[in-house]
């Protein structure tokens, strides 16, 4: 029971009977966790995550397939949830997007203008898949000739504005400001898919989400990681020669997630976008990342929810 309780006070949960007291007020920054897994069907949705504003959903963080179940499950409204932040276009990451706006237009008769982030395109060739930027891939979607275009006016009047960041910016810079809440980007890397890292600030706390990020990107997490409370970073892939060599490529191993998040001063450690063999090797990932950080860290759970 001890353990039970040193837990919950390292994550931010409220303890006995003084979370009563605590559940007048909401925390000031809030993260739910949609989708924990990747792109195979292992039982867990796709990356996906809400950030809660004084108790109040605002920021989508990614929307991978089945974040739509799972927000049902958490009862939680999209109401007010206007802001949208994309780390990169693969389908594990953007294939909801359509129904969960489904969802927020239902929620409301009122008008909405959701605020896409995401980043630019590339143009393909020379071995590399071609990737529309943010606003080109909204536009396709929700655009007057967009696959989902009867949105626009199905349940409430939608206005989609569309942001694209460059994905080769290496200084974290502020792309939003509003009302105390900060968002904050910097250029990722993940193999030939433009992507983004973001940083959400409010009211003294902070939660930073890597999105998928090889070595290649580690410099600029560093950076905008720096002090946060939360860094939520994707673990696919096991320390080499764990996983196939084609996936360091594209992501992270355990041991260089601990140096980075140890390096950056973060304060807590979410591991998410699970894969099956990180899921299985639970005990051997976060045994590797402690040899380097010396914070909590622990696997992220679809429907799990931390105070930073």
């Amino acid at each position: 029971m001890l353990l039970l309780s040193g837990l919950l006070l390292a994550w931010g949960a409220a303890p006995g009977l003084a979370g009563a007291q605590q559940a007048a007020k909401p925390a000031a920054l809030e993260l739910a966790v949609l989708g924990s897994g990747g792109p195979g069907a292992g039982g867990r949705a796709s990356s996906s995550y809400l950030a809660l504003i004084d108790g109040v959903p605002r920021l989508l963080i990614d929307a991978g397939s089945g974040a739509f179940t799972r927000l049902g499950e958490a009862k939680l409204s999209l109401a007010q949830t206007d802001i949208v932040l994309l780390t990169h276009l693969h389908a594990d990451h953007a294939a909801e997007l359509p129904g969960l706006f489904k969802a927020r237009a239902v929620s409301s008769g009122a008008p909405i203008v959701f605020k896409v982030y995401g980043p630019d395109g590339s143009p393909g060739g020379s071995g590399g898949a071609y990737f529309p930027s943010t606003s080109r891939f909204v536009d396709l979607l929700f655009g007057a000739k967009g696959a989902f275009a009867y949105l626009k006016d199905f349940a409430a009047p939608i206005t989609v504005e569309p942001h694209d960041i460059h994905a080769s910016a290496v200084n974290p810079r502020a792309i939003l400001s509003q009302a105390g809440l900060v968002v904050s980007a910097v250029a990722g890397h993940h193999g030939d898919a433009p992507a983004i890292i973001y940083r959400i600030d409010y009211a003294g706390k902070s939660i930073t989400f890597s999105g998928d990020i090889d070595p290649g990107g580690l410099p600029a997490l560093r950076r905008i990681a720096t002090g946060t409370d939360l860094l939520v970073f994707n673990c696919v892939v096991l320390d080499p020669p764990g996983s196939a060599e084609t996936l360091y490529s594209l992501h992270t191993p355990p041991h260089a997630i601990g140096q980075v998040a140890e390096a950056a001063g973060v304060h807590s450690l979410l591991l998410s976008h699970l894969s099956p063999s990180t899921e299985l090797n639970a005990d051997a990932v976060l045994q590797s990342i402690r040899q380097s950080y010396r914070g909590p860290a622990r696997m992220a759970e679809d429907g799990l929810r931390l105070r930073p």
